[in-house]
């Protein structure tokens, strides 16, 4: 046998504990020799603890004890009941096998119980069934006395009847004879149609019988929501769907409901799709959509369940119904004011508060979750379909405005004035009011086609100017032929370069945005070359009128002192006069173009028929000629207002420079000024002037043109030509024998 050591382990281990934590007690306590006085008192305390939890043990361990005592005896207890029913189920296992035989028969007499319910319940049916046809025959009576409800009620309970038979048939596997229940049952499908049609008619009338009998509305709407409801509870039970189940009555009422919107104001032929007639139709459109939609809004919804969304559903079938019918205008061939309305109906009108905006319809009907009613595809087509219809009508106009334009040319009377006398037309008054009513019509659309119609309008102002220029060159031609023809021939030309003025300072204010009032550069190009056409033609015809005394220049008779230059200045007074009745900007560029002119013919005389002075007198008569015929056409020029600085007259001056040199051997230097001054003088023109001296030797030409050789010359930027223009003749090459030298 093991010690009580080996066998508690743990008892062991607590002793010894509680041995050591005595000891460190003891002499925490007896360290000191007067502490052991206390000695006696310390057993006692320590005594009476130790009785007392010795009792305290004992009481707990007799519990424990009494505790499993009164547990084993129940145990006892619970074990003979346990065998008396396992005994008592023996005997009852026996039973059930010794009458097992008598069960078949009570199965047969199950068999016949549930025969008989059956039948009981067939006999309890048969009055119903016998009486079908006669529910019929009221029912029938009903609907056409628009007793709905009671017709509605007296066919569901005919449907019931039928569905429960075919149930039962079917739950019993007995197909065959479901052929015999429908056909029995055939008259209900008649009766559903007739039911059907009626209710759809009433739907297909929902929006006047709201208004005038809304109790008809009602009942149609509580027999769709009947049918609804046993819809749902057939199609959850998913046992057996009879025939015709789901009706689907619900979907059917919003699709007659669709039905009936659409087709009544979107399907109707329209016989007048342009113009006032598209106009009056939008404005039908508009005023019935608004006038339903309130009804819907204040009536119909009452009538119906709120899941309906009646006042939703409507709104969506109208602007889906109107989104294919625009579709549908705009496939048709529309001039540019159905296009503009279509434009405007659809991106102004419909949102406004005049339509979908009414304060009437607000806040419950709201478009702005529904796709818009043209898309941004549709109306960027539409917008350039009605730029080209502008554009065809513009062209149209501006054709007929230029077509009276060059009549009014051929009149025989001047243009007319403004207040401050300048000539001008009405032309570009009309041009640019058109170009301007037209931009600002596209505006009260989108930004987008204002612009497009303002890129259409320089583009046709850009074409209009090229025929406008062709025209009055076709003009200039005529009166090339005849003088006579045009009688106000430089008036007209100067009205056209008052009118291409206008245009320009006017063609910045087409532009959309204030801010930026640039002129495109292709337009500024096409009005620089009217004004260059029409400065060109005035310039030929001062030039017819000038060309007369130029050819007298020079001559002994012009060198001997004659009034030819006095003539050409009152040629150049009277043009200037003519000039006066243009805008300032215009009369100074027409005084600078005409100086320059005048500048080049008399260069152009003198280089041209060159005299050969003979003697260093007549080299110093031609000097004082050239001295005072310069003078006298700059002082002309200077006192119609055209500055020193901005004259060509001083090349006429450095010319006499040249002639009058007294030392030929300095002409090197005074021809290399000369060119770098007039860089487009060529050798030919130099070779001319040194002829005209007539004192100038082979040696001193070569050396000049030499030098001019070595410093060729460009032209700088905005440099005026004077003298490139100025073709002098060939000299003719003396004859030489053969393998002779040329002297």
């Amino acid at each position: 046998a093991s010690s009580p050591d080996e066998e508690w382990p743990e008892a062991e281990k607590a002793e010894k504990l509680a041995r050591g934590a005595a000891l460190k007690w003891a002499s925490g306590v007896f360290y000191r020799p007067e502490k052991l006085e206390g000695l006696g008192h310390y057993r006692r305390r320590e005594t009476q603890r130790n009785s007392s939890i010795q009792s305290r043990l004992k009481s707990t361990v007799q519990s424990y004890l009494e505790g499993v005592s009164a547990g084993l005896e129940q145990l006892r207890s619970a074990a003979q009941e346990v065998q008396s029913v396992c005994q008592d189920l023996g005997a009852a296992r026996w039973a059930l096998l010794d009458s097992a035989d008598h069960f078949q028969g009570l199965q047969q007499m199950r068999e016949l119980m549930e025969e008989h319910v059956q039948l009981a319940s067939v006999v309890q049916v048969l009055p119903q069934i016998f009486s079908v046809h006669e529910v019929f025959s009221h029912i029938l009576e009903l609907l056409h006395g628009q007793h709905l409800l009671e017709a509605h009620v007296e066919l569901m309970m005919v449907e019931q009847l039928r569905d429960d038979i075919l149930s039962q048939l079917h739950l019993r596997g007995l197909s065959s004879a479901q052929a015999t229940v429908l056909s029995y049952f055939s008259g209900l499908q008649d009766l559903n149609e007739s039911l059907a049609k009626q209710l759809w008619d009433i739907v297909g009338s929902s929006l006047r019988l709201v208004r005038e009998d809304p109790v008809l509305f009602v009942t149609a709407v509580r027999i769709i929501e009947r049918e609804e409801k046993i819809d749902d509870t057939l199609l959850l039970e998913a046992t057996f769907l009879p025939p015709g189940r789901p009706k689907g009555w619900r979907q059917k009422f919003y699709q007659v409901l669709q039905d009936t919107i659409t087709g009544a104001r979107f399907h109707a032929p329209r016989t007048d799709a342009e113009g006032p007639g598209l106009a009056k139709h939008l404005a039908a459109l508009q005023k019935d959509i608004v006038s339903e939609l309130r009804v819907v809004k204040d009536l119909m919804v009452q009538c119906v369940p709120a899941h309906y969304n009646i006042l939703s559903v409507c709104t969506a079938t109208y602007h889906q119904a109107l989104t294919s019918h625009l579709q549908e205008i705009l496939r048709e061939d529309l001039d540019k004011q159905g296009l503009f309305l279509l434009l405007e109906w659809a991106l102004h009108v419909y949102h406004s508060p005049e339509m979908m905006g009414h304060p009437d319809l607000l806040p419950e009907v709201d478009v702005s979750a529904l796709d818009p009613l043209m898309s941004s595809e549709l109306v960027d087509q539409t917008e350039r379909r009605y730029v080209m219809k502008v554009k065809a009508s513009v062209f149209e106009w501006m054709q007929r405005t230029l077509e009276v334009e060059f009549k009014e040319w051929f009149r025989e009377e001047e243009p007319e004035t403004d207040h401050q006398g300048f000539f001008q037309s009405a032309l570009p008054a009309i041009v640019m009011q058109m170009l301007n009513e037209n931009i600002q019509v596209a505006s009260l659309i989108t930004d987008s086609l204002q612009q497009k119609i303002y890129n259409m309008a320089l583009e046709e102002l850009e074409a209009f100017l090229g025929r406008l220029r062709e025209a009055l060159a076709q003009c200039g031609k005529e009166h090339q032929q005849d003088r006579a023809v045009p009688k106000y021939y430089i008036s007209h030309l100067l009205a056209v370069l008052n009118n291409n003025l206008a245009l320009s300072n006017s063609v910045s204010s087409l532009h959309p945005d204030t801010a930026c009032r640039e002129v495109p550069a292709c337009l500024q190009a096409a009005l620089d070359r009217m004004q260059k056409k029409a400065t060109q033609l005035l310039l030929e015809e001062l030039l017819l009128d000038l060309q007369p005394l130029c050819l007298q220049l020079p001559s002994r008779k012009w060198l001997s002192g004659s009034q030819l230059v006095g003539s050409m200045c009152e040629v150049i007074d009277k043009y200037a006069k003519d000039f006066s009745r243009v805008r300032k900007p215009l009369f100074t560029l027409l005084l600078a173009e005409s100086e320059l002119l005048v500048a080049n013919q008399y260069l152009r005389a003198l280089l041209q028929r060159k005299m050969v002075c003979k003697s260093r007198e007549e080299r110093g008569q031609l000097c004082h000629r050239l001295l005072q015929d310069a003078t006298q056409l700059r002082e002309l020029f200077c006192g119609l207002g055209l500055e020193r600085s901005q004259q060509s007259l001083e090349a006429v001056f450095a010319l006499r420079e040249l002639i009058c040199l007294k030392d030929p051997a300095l002409l090197s230097l005074e021809v290399l000024g000369f060119i770098t001054k007039y860089p487009d003088v060529s050798d030919e023109h130099i070779s001319t002037l040194l002829d005209i001296r007539g004192d100038v030797s082979k040696e001193v030409r070569h050396v000049v043109l030499e030098m001019m050789a070595q410093h060729p010359q460009v032209l700088p930027e905005g440099y005026r030509p004077i003298f490139s223009t100025i073709l002098v003749p060939v000299q003719e090459l003396p004859f030489c024998l053969r393998k002779g030298k040329c002297a």
